[in-house]
């Protein structure tokens, strides 16, 4: 579920950007699941290094199955894919700084490509998990990553990748759900350019099989493969 917060005379840090929330929150309101936009929610301004922006926030969640997304209690046409949650079509606003809370609730092993294991385009190029501060992930522990990619043409540019890291197979899990009762918590903000449409998806394998491990639920829309409007 998307929250909406209001937050009176609270400031916060992120590394060099300072950012200040204002008195009341206000902004674009989720739209909720089956494939209806995922909006962020505007709750201030923030001092950055390109000056006073807009500061939004958006919350997701990564799953080891699709019951709990946007597909509805049933799980869709593919029950058993790993998806993110609640929505896989993001809006954001442009020339704003965006905060994202990810609960990872999935499991995860060695990431093919340990680049995809540091953090990349985010304030200072960190991320918190579980409230401790890092700059990457354990390459041998990736659950997941959120990874907007970059596109040429006449948009800014945007590229972030945040590895996130792999729950253990022996944590406890909820008996009606089976996820595990504590996800990782992983927060971390970056800030947009002017208007534009980007994609991201997981660049961890999540396919079953070899051929099948960059396809399947981490290059299908609505499972580990999403849009970015920046508008």
């Amino acid at each position: 579920m998307h929250l909406r917060r209001t937050v009176v005379g609270l400031a916060i840090t992120f590394g060099a950007a300072a950012v200040v929330l204002g008195i009341t929150a206000f902004g674009l309101s989720s739209k909720g699941p089956n494939n209806d936009r995922l909006d962020a929610t505007v709750v201030g301004t923030a001092q950055t290094a390109q000056g006073p922006v807009k500061h939004a926030t958006l919350k997701l969640a990564t799953y080891p199955d699709s019951m709990a997304g946007e597909h509805g209690t049933s799980g869709g046409a593919h029950p058993d894919w790993v998806s993110y949650g609640p929505s896989t079509n993001l809006h954001v606003p442009a020339h704003s700084l965006v905060t994202v809370t990810i609960d990872q609730y999935d499991g995860g092993e060695k990431i093919t490509n340990p680049w995809f294991a540091k953090v990349r385009g985010t304030v200072d190029g960190t991320m918190t998990v579980d409230g401790k501060t890092q700059t990457g992930t354990d390459p041998d522990a990736v659950g997941h990553t959120f990874t907007v990619h970059a596109a040429p043409g006449n948009q800014d540019p945007l590229f972030v990748s945040v590895p996130l890291p792999a729950v253990a197979d022996d944590a406890p899990v909820a008996t009606d759900t089976g996820y595990p009762t504590s996800p990782h918590v992983v927060v971390f903000s970056f800030v947009t350019g002017g208007p534009g449409e980007y994609v991201w998806n997981c660049e961890f394998p999540c396919g079953d099989g070899y051929y099948a491990k960059f396809g399947g639920p981490m290059a299908t829309q609505g499972y580990m493969s999403g849009t970015l409007t920046v508008s």
